[in-house]
Protein backbone atom coordinates (compact mmCIF):
# COMPACT_ATOMS: atom_id res chain seq x y z
CA UNK A 1 0.00 0.00 0.00
CA UNK A 2 3.16 2.55 0.91
CA UNK A 3 4.33 2.13 -2.46
CA UNK A 4 1.21 3.41 -3.85
CA UNK A 5 1.88 6.88 -2.52
CA UNK A 6 3.93 9.00 -4.07
CA UNK A 7 7.57 10.13 -3.06
CA UNK A 8 6.86 13.80 -2.35
CA UNK A 9 3.68 13.00 -0.17
CA UNK A 10 6.02 10.28 1.86
CA UNK A 11 8.80 12.69 2.33
CA UNK A 12 5.93 15.31 3.49
CA UNK A 13 4.66 13.15 6.35
CA UNK A 14 6.76 14.56 9.79
CA UNK A 15 5.68 12.48 12.37
CA UNK A 16 4.52 9.23 12.63
CA UNK A 17 3.26 7.31 15.84
CA UNK A 18 3.85 4.03 16.11
CA UNK A 19 4.58 0.81 18.74
CA UNK A 20 7.65 -0.89 20.16
CA UNK A 21 7.60 -2.98 16.99
CA UNK A 22 11.19 -3.24 15.60
CA UNK A 23 9.96 -3.73 12.03
CA UNK A 24 7.22 -1.05 12.07
CA UNK A 25 10.47 1.38 12.77
CA UNK A 26 12.01 0.13 9.67
CA UNK A 27 8.87 0.60 7.67
CA UNK A 28 8.52 4.02 8.93
CA UNK A 29 12.37 5.30 8.53
CA UNK A 30 12.24 3.82 4.57
CA UNK A 31 8.70 4.59 3.88
CA UNK A 32 8.86 8.27 5.45
CA UNK A 33 12.38 9.27 6.00
CA UNK A 34 11.71 12.80 7.05
CA UNK A 35 8.98 11.88 9.87
CA UNK A 36 9.97 11.68 13.33
CA UNK A 37 9.00 8.57 15.03
CA UNK A 38 6.68 8.91 18.30
CA UNK A 39 6.43 5.50 20.60
CA UNK A 40 3.04 5.83 21.59
CA UNK A 41 2.95 6.05 25.20
CA UNK A 42 0.13 3.74 26.02
CA UNK A 43 2.22 0.94 24.83
CA UNK A 44 5.04 1.92 27.21
CA UNK A 45 2.61 2.22 30.25
CA UNK A 46 0.85 -1.28 29.12
CA UNK A 47 4.37 -2.66 29.36
CA UNK A 48 4.57 -1.77 33.18
CA UNK A 49 0.95 -2.61 33.86
CA UNK A 50 1.98 -6.27 32.57
CA UNK A 51 4.75 -6.78 35.03
CA UNK A 52 2.20 -5.68 37.92
CA UNK A 53 -0.03 -8.55 36.49
CA UNK A 54 2.68 -10.80 35.96
CA UNK A 55 3.70 -10.24 39.46
CA UNK A 56 0.36 -10.63 40.96
CA UNK A 57 -0.46 -13.90 38.91
CA UNK A 58 3.01 -15.35 40.42
CA UNK A 59 1.24 -14.87 43.41
CA UNK A 60 -1.89 -16.09 43.03
CA UNK A 61 -0.35 -19.32 41.70
CA UNK A 62 1.80 -19.68 44.76
CA UNK A 63 -1.68 -19.13 46.78
CA UNK A 64 -3.29 -21.82 45.15
CA UNK A 65 -0.58 -24.49 45.55
CA UNK A 66 -0.49 -23.13 49.88
CA UNK A 67 -4.06 -23.63 49.57
CA UNK A 68 -3.89 -27.13 48.16
CA UNK A 69 -1.28 -27.85 50.74
CA UNK A 70 -3.56 -26.92 53.72
CA UNK A 71 -6.48 -28.41 52.07
CA UNK A 72 -4.21 -32.06 52.12
CA UNK A 73 -2.98 -31.03 55.32
CA UNK A 74 -6.63 -30.52 57.16
CA UNK A 75 -7.98 -33.90 54.85
CA UNK A 76 -5.10 -36.15 56.92
CA UNK A 77 -5.77 -34.88 59.80
CA UNK A 78 -9.04 -35.64 59.20
CA UNK A 79 -10.64 -31.82 59.98
CA UNK A 80 -12.47 -29.72 58.04
CA UNK A 81 -10.71 -27.10 55.98
CA UNK A 82 -11.03 -23.30 56.87
CA UNK A 83 -9.14 -20.87 55.13
CA UNK A 84 -7.69 -18.08 56.63
CA UNK A 85 -9.33 -14.86 55.65
CA UNK A 86 -8.34 -10.93 55.56
CA UNK A 87 -10.63 -8.15 57.72
CA UNK A 88 -11.99 -7.41 54.32
CA UNK A 89 -13.40 -11.03 54.16
CA UNK A 90 -10.78 -12.29 51.22
CA UNK A 91 -9.41 -15.18 51.40
CA UNK A 92 -5.56 -15.00 50.51
CA UNK A 93 -6.50 -16.38 46.60
CA UNK A 94 -9.35 -14.24 46.76
CA UNK A 95 -7.62 -10.91 47.42
CA UNK A 96 -4.86 -11.72 44.43
CA UNK A 97 -7.95 -12.52 42.23
CA UNK A 98 -9.86 -9.32 43.24
CA UNK A 99 -7.05 -6.90 43.30
CA UNK A 100 -6.62 -7.48 39.33
CA UNK A 101 -8.51 -4.38 38.32
CA UNK A 102 -7.41 -1.45 40.83
CA UNK A 103 -3.55 -1.98 40.22
CA UNK A 104 -4.75 -0.99 36.30
CA UNK A 105 -5.89 2.10 37.81
CA UNK A 106 -4.51 5.16 39.96
CA UNK A 107 -4.88 5.28 44.11
CA UNK A 108 -7.49 8.61 43.88
CA UNK A 109 -9.51 6.72 42.08
CA UNK A 110 -10.21 3.18 43.97
CA UNK A 111 -13.67 2.71 45.43
CA UNK A 112 -13.39 2.17 49.51
CA UNK A 113 -13.11 -1.60 48.91
CA UNK A 114 -10.60 -1.38 46.66
CA UNK A 115 -8.45 0.74 49.47
CA UNK A 116 -9.32 -1.66 51.87
CA UNK A 117 -8.10 -4.48 49.58
CA UNK A 118 -5.21 -2.53 48.62
CA UNK A 119 -3.93 -2.05 52.02
CA UNK A 120 -4.25 -5.65 52.90
CA UNK A 121 -2.54 -6.42 49.54
CA UNK A 122 0.24 -4.25 50.02
CA UNK A 123 0.97 -5.38 53.21
CA UNK A 124 1.01 -8.73 52.51
CA UNK A 125 3.10 -8.71 49.35
CA UNK A 126 5.41 -5.56 49.41
CA UNK A 127 6.79 -6.20 46.05
CA UNK A 128 3.38 -5.94 44.74
CA UNK A 129 3.57 -2.65 46.00
CA UNK A 130 7.09 -1.48 44.68
CA UNK A 131 6.03 -2.55 41.40
CA UNK A 132 2.67 -0.73 41.47
CA UNK A 133 4.33 2.76 42.43
CA UNK A 134 6.87 1.85 39.71
CA UNK A 135 4.19 1.71 37.48
CA UNK A 136 2.29 4.55 38.47
CA UNK A 137 5.42 6.99 38.97
CA UNK A 138 6.09 5.80 35.45
CA UNK A 139 2.02 7.28 34.43
CA UNK A 140 2.75 10.43 35.85
CA UNK A 141 5.60 11.04 33.84
CA UNK A 142 3.43 11.19 30.74
CA UNK A 143 0.19 12.33 32.88
CA UNK A 144 2.03 15.31 34.23
CA UNK A 145 5.21 16.87 32.22
CA UNK A 146 4.50 18.99 29.70
CA UNK A 147 7.90 19.78 28.86
CA UNK A 148 10.18 17.57 27.01
CA UNK A 149 13.44 18.67 29.05
CA UNK A 150 11.78 17.75 32.28
CA UNK A 151 10.47 14.82 30.69
CA UNK A 152 14.24 13.75 30.07
CA UNK A 153 14.93 14.50 33.57
CA UNK A 154 12.06 12.51 35.33
CA UNK A 155 12.25 9.29 32.89
CA UNK A 156 16.60 9.72 34.23
CA UNK A 157 15.14 9.56 38.26
CA UNK A 158 12.43 6.59 37.09
CA UNK A 159 15.23 4.67 35.66
CA UNK A 160 17.09 5.03 38.92
CA UNK A 161 13.95 3.94 41.17
CA UNK A 162 14.02 0.78 38.67
CA UNK A 163 17.78 0.29 39.42
CA UNK A 164 17.15 0.28 43.08
CA UNK A 165 14.04 -1.62 43.20
CA UNK A 166 15.98 -4.78 41.48
CA UNK A 167 13.10 -5.92 40.09
CA UNK A 168 13.93 -8.47 36.62
CA UNK A 169 10.41 -7.31 34.86
CA UNK A 170 11.05 -4.01 35.14
CA UNK A 171 14.88 -4.14 34.59
CA UNK A 172 13.85 -5.50 31.17
CA UNK A 173 11.52 -2.42 30.69
CA UNK A 174 13.94 -0.04 31.84
CA UNK A 175 16.36 -1.66 29.25
CA UNK A 176 13.55 -1.22 26.31
CA UNK A 177 12.60 1.83 26.84
CA UNK A 178 16.42 2.78 26.72
CA UNK A 179 16.53 1.10 23.31
CA UNK A 180 13.43 3.82 21.97
CA UNK A 181 14.25 6.78 24.66
CA UNK A 182 14.51 9.30 21.86
CA UNK A 183 11.04 8.59 20.27
CA UNK A 184 9.34 7.76 23.52
CA UNK A 185 10.18 11.66 24.49
CA UNK A 186 8.81 12.78 21.00
CA UNK A 187 6.01 12.51 22.55
CA UNK A 188 6.57 15.73 24.10
CA UNK A 189 6.91 17.68 20.79
CA UNK A 190 3.08 17.56 20.00
CA UNK A 191 1.56 14.93 22.49
CA UNK A 192 0.91 12.82 19.40
CA UNK A 193 -0.57 9.14 20.04
CA UNK A 194 -2.30 6.20 17.84
CA UNK A 195 -5.37 5.74 19.97
CA UNK A 196 -7.72 6.44 17.63
CA UNK A 197 -6.17 3.70 15.10
CA UNK A 198 -5.93 1.08 18.10
CA UNK A 199 -9.61 2.00 18.53
CA UNK A 200 -9.96 1.18 15.00
CA UNK A 201 -8.38 -1.85 14.87
CA UNK A 202 -10.17 -3.27 18.10
CA UNK A 203 -13.40 -2.65 15.97
CA UNK A 204 -11.83 -4.56 13.27
CA UNK A 205 -10.95 -7.79 14.85
CA UNK A 206 -14.02 -7.86 17.07
CA UNK A 207 -15.99 -7.66 13.29
CA UNK A 208 -13.63 -10.70 11.79
CA UNK A 209 -14.22 -12.51 15.24
CA UNK A 210 -17.97 -11.90 14.54
CA UNK A 211 -17.81 -13.54 11.27
CA UNK A 212 -15.83 -16.61 12.59
CA UNK A 213 -12.81 -15.66 10.19
CA UNK A 214 -12.75 -14.40 6.45
CA UNK A 215 -13.09 -16.31 3.35
CA UNK A 216 -13.00 -13.40 1.36
CA UNK A 217 -10.83 -10.75 1.76
CA UNK A 218 -12.00 -8.35 -0.63
CA UNK A 219 -15.85 -8.72 0.20
CA UNK A 220 -14.70 -8.45 3.87
CA UNK A 221 -12.56 -5.01 3.03
CA UNK A 222 -15.50 -4.04 1.55
CA UNK A 223 -18.24 -4.76 4.55
CA UNK A 224 -15.67 -2.67 6.05
CA UNK A 225 -15.46 0.78 4.46
CA UNK A 226 -19.00 0.59 3.78
CA UNK A 227 -19.65 0.50 8.02
CA UNK A 228 -16.51 2.68 9.27
CA UNK A 229 -15.60 4.76 6.42
CA UNK A 230 -16.35 8.46 6.46
CA UNK A 231 -19.05 9.62 4.53
CA UNK A 232 -18.26 11.73 1.29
Amino acid sequence: MLQRIDEESRYAVKEVTLDLSDSMRKIVRTAFPEASRVIDRFHIQRLACDAVQELRIKHRWDAIQQANEEMEEAKRKNEDYVPYRYSNGDTRRELLIRSRYLLFKSADKWTEKQKQRAAILFEEYPDIKKAYGLCHSLRMIFSKNTIKDAARLAMARWYNKVEEAGMHSFNVIAATFYEHYDEILNFYNHRSSNAMAESFNAKIKLFRANLRGVADKKFFLFRIAKLYAYPH
